[in-house]
């Protein structure tokens, strides 16, 4: 049974924005949602106005080790943002409309840029433990079951009935990331690929595994595609992070097994970096500051 089973309307989704905006004076353009042991991001913000998410109208609460269960208002190099610490999944029982739920409620904050992060186990043999990859684009597996936050209802307000995936993660951010990255050196551990979404909480088989291979999947992982589907849709920019906190098993003689304890303690090893990456002000060819990749 579906902790929540109901669509939202337009309605619910103002009144959350509306109860944020009249507590906060900071209007935010670029909205972070924080991974498994990476809601250290949220440190970054400068001026912070933190609400716990049950305190918020409407709001979905978070129940899993790693994630904090807050928003926090802030700026990052003077640019306002708004930070998740922890997310919805589909595991937890919420049903794909609230796992997303607040994707929309950033886009009625004024949020223009989105930036999902998630730690997720490797697929590509080439990627390390501690490695970060670029989402170019993903697949998306409980999708091909029906479930995708844009089925039912479609509020024009919102968007459009069918939303275009072919360029779901922003080009321009990812070229800047890979700027961000040279600049700090961090050529060796960034990757760019494709993540695949489960639904979960269980870990993948071994066969599924090399299934997701033949698809051309390079990362996999339990969230941030239900995010991701909404945001073209809501008119957002995407750039999307994912942490290598462990590699997939591949071969049934090898006695490894996945498990959310080295998820998290991978994260805290890389959180810096990916923390570094996110903020590092970047100069143009004439030494003129133009910025972060937000």
């Amino acid at each position: 049974m579906f902790l929540n089973t109901f669509i939202y309307s337009y309605e619910d989704y103002k009144e959350t924005a509306d109860w944020l905006l009249n507590r906060t004076k900071q209007r935010p353009k670029v909205a972070i949602i924080c991974g498994s042991g990476l809601g250290g991001l949220a440190d970054l913000l400068e001026e912070k106005i933190v609400f716990k998410y049950e305190d918020i109208p409407c709001f979905p609460t978070s129940t899993v080790q790693g994630h904090a269960g807050q928003l926090v208002f802030g700026k990052l190099n003077g640019c306002e943002c708004v930070c998740m610490q922890g997310r919805f999944h589909f595991y937890e029982g919420y049903n794909i409309q609230t796992v997303t739920y607040p994707v929309r409620v950033f886009y009625l904050l004024g949020v223009s840029t989105l930036i999902v992060t998630n730690a997720a186990g490797g697929l590509n043999d080439t990627y390390s433990v501690g490695d970060i990859m670029l989402i170019k684009d993903h697949i998306n597996m409980p999708g091909f079951a029906g479930q995708n936050p844009l089925c039912g209802h479609n509020d024009e307000r919102f968007g459009v009935r069918f939303a275009c995936m072919s360029d779901a993660y922003d080009r321009d951010l990812r070229a800047l990331t890979r700027k961000t990255a040279k600049e700090l050196g961090y050529d060796s551990f960034l990757q760019e690929g494709v993540y695949c979404m489960l639904a979960g909480p269980t870990y993948e088989t071994i066969a599924e595994c090399k299934l997701f291979q033949m698809l051309g999947a390079d990362a996999v992982g339990m969230s941030t595609v239900p995010e991701v589907d909404v945001a073209p849709d809501r008119r957002l920019r995407v750039l999307g992070l994912s942490l290598i906190t462990n590699k997939v098993v591949t071969d049934y003689e090898s006695n490894e097994k996945a498990n959310h304890t080295e998820v998290l303690k991978t994260t805290e090893r890389r959180t810096q970096d990916l923390q570094n990456l996110v903020s590092h002000p970047l100069d143009n060819d004439n030494g003129k500051r133009v910025g972060s990749i937000y």
